[in-house]
Formats: C-alpha cells, structure tokens, sequence
C-alpha cells in the first residue's frame, strides 16, 4: 500500500496570510475529501449451485481483466493432532494436475492465454486465484473445475511424495533455516492449549508430514475439498448470464461431498499466567516478543484491539517507533499487530534491540508506554491517523478485480455477507479514544506469553518475569 506526493512552492509577498488562508481552505476541504474516500460498496450476486457450491458474481466493464477466486473453508485449524499440514500440502498437490490436465499444464496453458496465478493457506482457509484476460476466463474456470472434480483419480504417491519434499523444503527455507524463523510457532503452541485449532502453524511439523500416507491425502481432500465447502468469486469484465452458463457447465455435475466435520467452539480467554519462554537461534541480535490472547474477528474489541497497535507500533510515527527506534536509539525495530481470526486471536508486539542493548531493556520501555496507555489513553490524532490510515487500506484493497474477489470471499466466509466493507469500515470510525484504553487494560493488562530469541549460548539474555 503506497502514496505518491506532490509539493509545491508558492513566492507570496505576505507568507503569514497565505498559510492562514491555506489552512482554511483545507478546513474546508477536508469534509470533501473524506466523503470522496468514503468506502464504497461492491454491486454483487450471490447464488448457490444444487451440489452447494456459493458463486459471487461482481461485473466490472472499467478495463478488459477478469479474477477468479475459489475459498476451500479449509485451513490448518482443521486438521487433527498427528495429522497436521495437510492443508498446506494441498495448496501444492492442487497443481499437480488432474483428470483433464497433466503436470503443468495448469500454468502453462493459462499462462499463454496471458493469465497467471496462485494460492495460499491460512488457519481457516486455502485460496487459489487466478487475474486474466477477459476472455481467457472460460479456460480458468474449466481449469478450476477439473481440479475441483477430477483431481483424486490421478493422485498418486509419487506426486504426494514430490510435493511432500517440496512443503518440507519451504519448512526449511521459512521457519528452521531462518533468523527467529521457530519464534511464530513457538508462540501459537505457548499461547493456545494443544487442542486449540491455533496451537500449531500452517506449514505442519516435519514428523508429521513424514507419516502421512497417500490414503490419509486423499480421505482429506473427499473430506473437505468438494463443493459444498467451496466459494468462487468471479469479478470483472463479463457477461452475467453467459458466466452463469459456463460456472453451470463446469462446477454443476461435480458431486457433493460428505457433510464437513465441525469445527470446535472456542471461548477467547487470557493465558492463564504470565509464561516465560527462550529459544537459541543462528542469530546476531536477540529478540523480544509478548503475546496475549485476544479476541477472534468482528468481535467488538476486535477494531478496537488494531487501533491499539497501530498507535503502539503500527508505523515509524507510532509511540514505540519513534521512542525506541527514533529518539533513544536502541531498537533495530518494533511493530505490534492485532491477528483476528475466524475463531480466536492474538496481539503481539516484537523489538529487535541494537547491538549493545538488550530484551530486558526492551521489555521495560514497552512496558512503560503500556502503562501510560492504560492510564492516559490516546490522543484524538493518533485516533485519526489510525483510522485514515484503516480507511486507506480499505481502499487499496478494492482497488483491483483480485483484491475485490478476495474481500468477497472473506466477508463471505466471517460474515455471511459478500459485500461487508462498508460495515467493516464503519467498526473503525465508531472506536473511540474510550475503547482503546480499555481494550489496552482488558488484554494487553493480562497475562501474557514472553519469548526471547537469543544467540546460540546466550540464554543469560531471556527476559524472565514482568519487568516494571
């Protein structure tokens, strides 16, 4: 997300008097400014086919392109103890090829129709989107479909083995081989109790990927990749009724799937106590992470909980950033984010010290702006820059036929609602400066789960209780 700027110089012979009347024309702009940023909504039809697939369709004639994006309502929060990374796993096998097309022609041939494409996982879901010419999206579609309906006959195992050996590699290259890389699952595993959907990462853990067999792949995917677990949003420059016809001739004769497993109710809570954690890295620089237990997405703390961290750490303008960072010098880096999820969520805030500083100080400065937060909330100009800044992101993204494919299917999914933007938006404009003070006391105020990464050798740098 990026701005351009434009300034200008004005020779005026009476400086004061031009400054004075610039900044009553931006008194007076500025209500126009903010009603022309207002979110807008997304013209939509939802519809279901008769073996349950949802369809959203959005038409947009302003440029000559085209996104599809299929949500699987899959993630790793649904996979079971022993069993975990599948998710993931399929997010790779899914183009391998099927019944239809063979290994690698998916790329290939959408490639060469000027088309490109991807995907990703999540603890809640697994995406797959394509952006194309307009009039390549029969082929994505027809693409998309065979994978959907026609993948199981011609999964094997050695494409299970080949991908398996492809996810290991990325667990390598993301989480075992790189600084701090084990500090994330560290902290899911700390901070929700083994059952939890959220105690373990999405990438799965290398025993378990070792033991799945070709029979536990594919009782996955007849599980949870059918159409009655799926979404696809089409937006862009089409016809309605002629997608209508093609979405019908595609995706309507594959079979339902069995009914979904589900999900476990999750109560939101704090940690139960203050835990202490340390982790020896091929690092240069320790590093200090608090975590807490928060609230899950849409919540009514949830607006409020992104506010907070925007202010403590959102931005090189943000108290942290520009206290640790800025003024004393003794932070490489800080940032704080809010993660809400489908069924729970956390805060963190992490601080890489300089060299010649270290966690304890960190802890102690974060902890003191805490405590100022909680006793003297926040300014009415850091509201305003956290909710501009919000309302911005909105826009961006919706700024593109992917992006607005994207919000569908998420608003979708939490909401019930494909066009749920302008709600969205409307939490961040009600927070007050009232509910970030107290989402600040009610979570950040709590017990919380403290990680230090240290240098090979260098446990002596854990930070070991609250500091004050």
């Amino acid at each position: 997300m990026s701005q351009n700027r434009l300034s200008r110089g004005l020779g005026v012979p009476n400086a004061r008097a031009s400054v004075r009347v610039l900044f009553q024309l931006a008194l007076a702009v500025a209500p126009m400014i903010a009603a022309a940023q207002t979110v807008p909504a997304i013209q939509y039809e939802k519809y279901t086919l008769a073996n349950g697939l949802e369809v959203i369709l959005s038409e947009d004639h302003s440029v000559p392109l085209v996104a599809v994006n299929t949500w699987y309502k899959v993630g790793s929060g649904d996979e079971v103890a022993g069993r975990t990374g599948f998710a993931h796993l399929f997010e790779h096998i899914m183009f391998m090829g099927s019944e239809n097309v063979p290994v690698g022609k998916f790329d290939q041939w959408l490639e060469a129709a000027g088309g490109n494409n991807n995907g990703s996982t999540n603890a809640d879901r697994t995406n797959y989107y394509e952006w194309m010419p307009s009039n390549a999206l029969p082929l994505a579609l027809w693409l998309d479909a065979d994978r959907m309906g026609r993948l199981l006959p011609t999964m094997d195992q050695a494409k299970v083995d080949l991908q398996r050996d492809v996810v290991k590699n990325e667990r390598r290259q993301s989480y075992d081989n790189v600084p701090y890389g084990r500090a994330f699952e560290t902290i899911l595993a700390a901070l929700y109790p083994a059952t939890h959907p959220y105690s373990h990462s999405t990438i799965g853990s290398m025993t378990d990927l070792s033991a799945a067999s070709l029979e536990d792949v594919k009782n996955f995917f007849r599980t949870y990749y059918a159409p009655n677990n799926a979404t696809i949003a089409i937006v862009g420059d089409f016809q309605r009724d002629s997608v209508k016809r093609l979405v019908q001739q595609y995706f309507g004769g594959i079979p339902r799937g069995p009914a979904i497993p589900p999900r476990p109710q999750v109560m939101s809570q704090p940690a139960p106590k203050d835990t202490f954690l340390v982790l020896e890295d091929k690092v240069q620089l320790p590093r200090l992470y608090f975590a807490w237990r928060t609230m899950k997405a849409f919540e009514e703390d949830d607006a409020p909980l992104d506010v907070a961290a925007y202010v403590i750490a959102g931005d090189k303008n943000s108290r942290l950033y520009k206290r640790l960072v800025y003024e004393m010098q003794v932070a490489q880096d800080v940032r704080a984010f809010q993660n809400s999820q489908r069924l729970d969520g956390g805060f963190q805030i992490v601080v890489t010290p300089k060299p010649g500083h270290t966690p304890t100080e960190m802890a102690k400065l974060v902890n003191e702006e805490l405590r100022k937060l909680m006793a003297d909330g926040i300014t009415p100009r850091e509201l305003a820059r956290a909710q501009n800044t919000t309302r911005a992101q909105f826009l961006d993204r919706l700024a593109s036929d992917l992006g607005k494919a994207d919000r569908l299917n998420y608003y979708n999914y939490f909401t019930g609602t494909p066009d749920y933007t302008r709600q969205d938006a409307a939490r961040y404009d009600r927070v007050t400066a009232d509910d970030v003070k107290r989402v600040v006391v009610g979570y950040l105020g709590k017990p919380r789960v403290t990680l230090t990464v240290v240098p090979e050798g260098k446990r002596d740098l854990m930070v070991t209780g609250v500091i004050q």
